[in-house]
């Protein structure tokens, strides 16, 4: 099946629409989300179809979210043969009740995102959707590295996404496979959801200390947290020695574990 778009469709930069051409890009896409017929599977941002379509022959069902109301026919004309397509017009970044309505334990997600709302869909994933067993996502190669740093080069995306879930790249993927061609290259990353059910209010602690430690990059890690969780430097340095943090430490030397243990020792 070949791609279908409407009559002179103009991708929209404020959309981020950049589609994915390369088919063998596509297959390891599919290769690295492990599909089976038992799956049902959520696109975001389906463009084209390339991917639904082979989605939808490895899994049980596929539900595809689109944003452009131009595409909404195209894709319905596309898979009106396919009875395990569901397209949907709709801003996953908005209520979307239906995501909890449908999405079972058993859910994975799947999709060449828009770049410009990687941070956000994280958060709507982790925070607020129910938690799916994979998801498997084409990103930008930088936020990619990012979100799989290690210390000392720790940042708050990477503790926010690990938090809740293993990320790991698959591959890089060279600009040169999308049209119209974007100004940076981008990666399929891979992130397994933490199985543990987490504590609302240790939640909030902790990424209040985090934030906190990263409020002002230039500062130390002690300072940051005197100054914005209202302690003196002298309680702070106690909770370091508690968690077995290092005085002078910054805090992309930090590891998620060691956020953990400072959390604890500073509001137990």
């Amino acid at each position: 099946m070949t791609t279908t778009l409407p009559t002179k469709f103009t991708p929209k930069k404020s959309l981020g629409q950049n589609f994915l051409i390369n088919p063998h890009i596509i297959d390891r896409i599919i290769d690295a989300a492990r599909i089976s017929e038992k799956d049902l599977v959520l696109e975001i941002g389906p463009g084209t179809g390339n991917l639904t379509e082979k989605l939808a022959k490895k899994a049980g069902q596929v539900i595809a979210i689109e944003k452009d109301n131009r595409l909404i026919e195209p894709l319905r004309e596309k898979f009106k043969n396919f009875k395990n397509i569901e397209i949907i017009e709709g801003d996953v970044l908005a209520k979307m009740p239906f995501v909890k309505q449908r999405a079972s334990l058993q859910y994975k997600i799947v999709a060449n995102i828009p770049y410009y709302i990687t941070s956000n869909l994280f958060r709507k994933i982790f925070e607020e959707w129910p938690r799916p067993e994979l998801v498997v996502l084409t990103i930008q190669k930088e936020v990619a590295q990012r979100i799989t740093a290690k210390p000392p080069h720790m940042n708050l995306l990477a503790l926010s996404v690990q938090y809740y879930a293993e990320p790991e790249v698959v591959v890089f993927i060279s600009k040169n496979n999308f049209r119209p061609i974007p100004k940076v290259d981008s990666a399929i990353i891979r992130l397994n959801p933490k199985s543990e059910i987490r504590n609302p209010k240790k939640t909030e602690e902790i990424f209040k200390v985090i934030k906190g430690g990263f409020s002002e990059k230039r500062k130390q890690l002690a300072s940051n947290l005197s100054k914005k969780l209202k302690l003196s430097k002298s309680a702070v340095l106690e909770a370091f020695k508690t968690a077995g943090i290092k005085e002078l430490s910054r805090p992309e030397n930090l590891s998620l574990n060691d956020w953990e243990n400072l959390a604890e020792a500073l509001f137990g």
